[in-house]
């Protein structure tokens, strides 16, 4: 299972989610069948993802991101992906 991040651009809007297939998930944002708000709002930039053994520990982990400061989601990506670079293209996850 993984926890993901996806952003409209560097410091945008921020859409987290959870899924058992990376590629899949996203390539459904980028097609628009993704969630309504990452769409409305342009949130289809893959900028993290963390792999889980189980869903029980990242449907936990996708809960806690989701209530964390706007800061700390932000400190996330960055200490992974300095440069916000849109990993969808290059790697597959799944």
């Amino acid at each position: 299972m993984w926890v993901y991040l996806l952003a409209s651009k560097k410091h945008g809007t921020l859409y987290v989610g959870v899924t058992n297939a990376l590629s899949r998930r996203v390539g459904e944002h980028r097609n628009g069948q993704g969630s309504e708000f990452a769409s409305r709002y342009g949130a289809l930039r893959l900028v993290y993802a963390e792999h889980f053994a189980s869903p029980g520990e990242a449907i936990a982990h996708e809960k806690r991101i989701k209530h964390w400061r706007r800061s700390w989601k932000i400190a996330l990506i960055e200490r992974a992906n300095p440069e916000w670079n849109d990993l969808y293209p290059t790697t597959h996850f799944d």
